[in-house]
């Protein structure tokens, strides 16, 4: 009798837990599978495959006939993939590079915010909306997709470049800001505050004040305890030896950080995982923290693209085309505009006005929760979020376009009168070698095209030797800093004659290429040799493809990561087996 009993209980038990289940994996099913067959149809057209996920959620989505998943539990699972997308960003992302652009994308960010909010807020007004809801459709328009940038920037291998890290450090103070913003909304709701039966006691001032402590604090705690706290940690789990338990911990380091940050600290989940890959980048296991998380990433970011096509209702094209064209308008030109010229004043070369503003062309996750709040406080109409939808979806879909033709729209406005000037910052006096620059570094010495980590490493043995060298870099603020400390260094892109001309490379024994860029590296060799046919060239690689393909046209001595890992390994073997 009390088999049968605890065995009806089981079955009663699997019963009602039957339909929550069957949900969650009908969910993933349809999503996983419908996003592989678009995406694999977009990838055979020659589109980014994230247009075909977009597809498949607008056809998992109530909009379309059919089979509809659950869109709130897609959400939440997409939002596990932006915070373990955002941590591993972190791992990449050290808090060097995040203050080394801090004088660009700090003010740049907040001129962006400033633009957009403006564009989008006069559009809404035209349209007739309320200043409350005007205001906070601009804000929504005004904050790029972490996901989008990071995978655009995946794709074309500069995440870890001088333009990449000035992207992300751009998102990140806008990130930075929506926090802000998400707490202020309330209190700058008039008819939330009306409505409320416990209305706010605090003036605007003492929350604004509350709130930038505790992203201070929060900030400051991992900055001083956690650097020090879960590298450790990372380090006693490693010594187990169970891979398992070390991807959980890595795991539970990224979601359980970043849910702490926004219970305790206000902080949202997307910045709290950034700033725990930023702390266990500390330890000597992050690359393969890294590693062992990145299928999860991917798996989870396909489901961050499939949930906004589940929130997009096509019939907003056909209802509203004229305000739908606007609102992306503001998105991919108003916005991007504003970066490219900021980026420009500057002094940046135009490469990087165009990388960083096609990097923002888009919005997404910060966008929805915006809208869904402004929804919610009652300061929104309804049409807003299908018009942020329709303009989350359109430039989604689009930014990869944008990203393929920055190479064009680059050379057609180096061949304007107005631009060509800036091919390369010659006024700067950091894209020249000071004067008084010691002899001994402009004969015989290394060029080192890149400051990055495999950089810094040459750049320490070649001092220990005690041979000279020259650094090329496109980071203003490393320039600056190299200068400080005596080392000679260049700003500049290294693709440019001029930038290896006051780089002395017509004097010089070696080119290292240590930049991630490796898509540039046979431009910047084909320019060193015409300038020095007896050079020696070094280059970094990222696959063995890339490197056979340098090999092939003699692009010098090529190193690639794995291959000289194993080789250093093997040789360090054979010695002990002597």
């Amino acid at each position: 009798m009390r088999d049968r009993s605890l065995g009806g209980l089981r079955a009663h038990v699997i019963q009602r837990r039957m339909p929550h289940a069957a949900n969650l994996i009908t969910m993933l099913a349809a999503s996983f599978g419908l996003a592989l067959i678009f995406g694999f149809v977009a990838a055979r057209l020659h589109l980014p495959a994230l247009v075909g996920y977009l597809v498949a959620g607008v056809l998992l989505g109530p909009a379309t006939p059919g089979f509809v998943a659950d869109a709130q539990m897609a959400s939440q699972l997409a939002d596990v993939g932006v915070m373990l997308l955002m941590f591993g960003v972190g791992l990449h992302f050290s808090i060097d590079d995040l203050l080394a652009v801090r004088k660009i994308a700090a003010p740049g960010a907040l001129v962006g915010i400033a633009v957009a909010t403006s564009l989008g807020a006069a559009l809404a007004t035209y349209w007739g909306w309320a200043l409350p809801g005007a205001l906070v459709f601009g804000l929504s328009l005004s904050v790029a997709s972490t996901v989008v940038l990071l995978k655009a920037l995946e794709s074309r291998g500069i995440v870890d470049s001088a333009n990449g890290r000035i992207a992300v450090g751009w998102l990140v103070v806008e990130d930075l800001v929506m926090v802000l913003v998400l707490v202020m909304l309330p209190a700058l709701a008039p008819s939330h505050a009306a409505a409320s039966a416990d209305p706010p006691s605090r003036s605007m001032i003492v929350t604004l004040a509350i709130t930038l402590a505790q992203v201070g604090g929060f900030i400051a705690f991992m900055l001083i305890a956690g650097r020090r706290l879960f590298p450790w940690l990372l380090w006693h789990v490693a010594k187990t030896g169970s891979r398992e338990l070390f991807t959980l911990c890595v795991v539970a380091a990224a979601i359980g950080i970043a849910f702490g940050s926004a219970a305790l600290f206000g902080v949202s989940f997307t910045l709290g995982a950034f700033f725990a890959g930023l702390v266990i980048r500390e330890s000597e296991f992050s690359q393969r923290a890294a590693a062992q998380t990145l299928p999860l990433q991917d798996a989870f970011c396909v489901l961050f693209f499939v949930s906004v096509g589940m929130l997009f209702d096509p019939q907003v094209l056909a209802t509203q085309p004229l305000n739908v064209l606007a609102t992306v308008a503001v998105i991919m030109f108003g916005k991007p505009l504003a970066a490219a010229t900021l980026v420009l004043v500057y002094g940046y070369p135009v490469r990087t006005a165009l990388t960083v503003s096609v990097s923002l062309a888009q919005i997404g996750e910060f966008s929805f929760i915006l809208a869904a709040l402004g929804m919610a406080l009652g300061v929104l109409p309804k049409d807003a979020q299908s018009l942020i939808l329709a303009g989350s979806v359109i430039s989604i879909a689009l930014n990869p376009v944008l990203f393929a033709a920055l190479g064009p729209i680059e050379r057609r406005l180096l061949r304007q009168p107005g631009f060509a000037s800036r091919r390369q910052v010659a006024e700067s006096p950091l894209a020249e070698l000071p004067a008084e620059t010691e002899r001994r570094f402009l004969s015989n010495q290394v060029v080192l095209v890149g400051w990055g980590r495999v950089g810094k490493h040459i750049a320490g043995a070649l001092a220990q030797a005690q041979v000279p060298y020259v650094v090329a870099e496109e980071n203003r603020e490393y320039v600056e800093t190299l200068r400080a400390r005596g080392i000679p260094a260049v700003w500049g892109d290294a693709t440019e004659a001029a930038v290896l001309i006051q780089a002395h490379i017509a004097h010089a024994i070696a080119l290292v290429i240590a930049t991630p860029e490796t898509l540039h590296a046979r431009k910047i060799i084909e320019i060193a040799r015409a300038l020095n046919p007896a050079i020696q060239v070094v280059v970094r690689s990222h696959n063995a493809e890339e490197a056979a393909l340098l090999e092939r046209e003699g692009a010098g001595t090529i190193f690639v990561g794995e291959t000289e890992l194993a080789t250093s390994m093997t040789r360090h073997l054979l010695q002990l087996m002597r």
